[in-house]
């Protein structure tokens, strides 16, 4: 089994650097780390091609300057090798932008299973596995919380806001993960050494014959206008108990969908 696994690699979140005046948008010329809610979909995907006791995970990602800090990290964890599409004309691309490159790139590999995080931790768009799965005609299913791969099918269980939903859809599918779904290992010593060989291959949008105009800013169906400080957090409702606080913590809990 091939399981393709899309990670995103981002500016640390503890040190996320600055914005470009002219367009408003992360600067990504310094190092760049993997996505923490992307080590999820990589440790998911390592733990099924476990389970079928053969396969590969490999690792497809688009960043700028020819980024692999990331994509090393995820190696060293467990995959086998990565696609990074580089390439200046990207600098400014959306969501289905973004969704085009990485169809493409997956589509080179022929995988039976394509897993992603619910969304990035710099975009909370939400909607690029979508997109990935539309490009490529293949069923999707989201917010994954379990995987099990039998005869051919995924039997997903994907969180809801009542619950869960059991779903079964056939291979190649494209799944989402959310957060905590696994607990992803910590890449050891010889792992990190050992990342170090495997193969990234590296390659530019004319390679997955894409015109520029689809992609970057000349591609892209929305611009950042301004960007401000989120307003200072207001004070908490202090509540008193005269007898009836159980009530009010009741219907504050009810309020927020939590009971």
């Amino acid at each position: 089994m091939k399981v393709v696994v899309c990670v995103k690699q981002i500016p640390d979140p503890a040190d996320p650097g600055a914005l470009n005046p002219e367009t408003n948008t992360l600067k990504r010329d310094t190092k760049l780390i993997l996505d923490e809610s992307d080590s999820y979909g990589v440790e998911m995907a390592l733990q099924l091609v476990d389970a079928a006791g053969e396969g590969s995970v490999h690792l497809v990602s688009m960043a700028p300057n020819n980024e692999v800090s990331g994509l090393r990290t995820a190696l060293a964890m467990g995959a086998e090798s990565a696609t990074l599409v580089s390439d200046d004309a990207l600098s400014g691309s959306d969501a289905l932008g973004t969704a085009r490159v990485l169809a493409a790139a997956i589509s080179k590999n022929e995988p039976d299973l394509v897993l992603a995080a619910t969304e990035s931790s710099d975009g909370y768009t939400g909607v690029v596995p979508e997109q990935i799965a539309e490009l490529l005609d293949l069923p999707s299913v989201t917010f994954a919380k379990e995987i099990e791969i039998n005869s051919g099918t995924a039997k997903v269980r994907r969180q809801t806001e009542a619950g869960a939903d059991l779903v079964e859809c056939p291979l190649p599918a494209v799944v989402s993960v959310t957060a905590g779904v696994v607990e992803p290992r910590y890449p050891s010593f010889k792992g990190i050494m050992g990342a170090k060989n495997k193969p990234v291959d590296e390659l530019t949008i004319s390679d997955l014959g894409i015109d520029a105009a689809q992609v970057g800013w000349a591609g892209s169906g929305q611009s950042i206008v301004k960007v401000y400080d989120a307003p200072p957090r207001e004070a908490g409702e202090v509540i008193e108990d005269d007898g009836t606080a159980h009530e009010r913590v009741v219907q504050f809990l009810d309020d927020l969908k939590v009971i």
